[in-house]
């Protein structure tokens, strides 16, 4: 797992959370912040949608990149 923050010529923070997981399929990808979507036997799937939605109620943004087989990046920007 890495984490990387910096902060932009904005000056917004910006903090990227990667592991190098199975990644997500991009049929998913599209979906993970979906409420109640999940890929997970027993999962609920609103973590992410709630996760997201907090972000965007302090006027921040929670986005997803993620290259099968490979990688997962989690990005937050406040």
């Amino acid at each position: 797992m890495q984490l990387h923050a910096v902060q932009d010529s904005y000056g917004r923070v910006k903090i990227s959370v990667t592991d190098n997981g199975p990644g997500i399929v991009p049929e998913a990808l599209d979906q993970v912040f979906v409420p109640f979507y999940t890929t997970k036997k027993g999962g609920s799937g609103i973590g992410l949608s709630l996760s997201r939605q907090i972000m965007r109620m302090h006027h921040g943004q929670l986005t997803v990149s993620s290259t099968p087989d490979c990688e997962t990046t989690f990005t937050l920007l406040f």
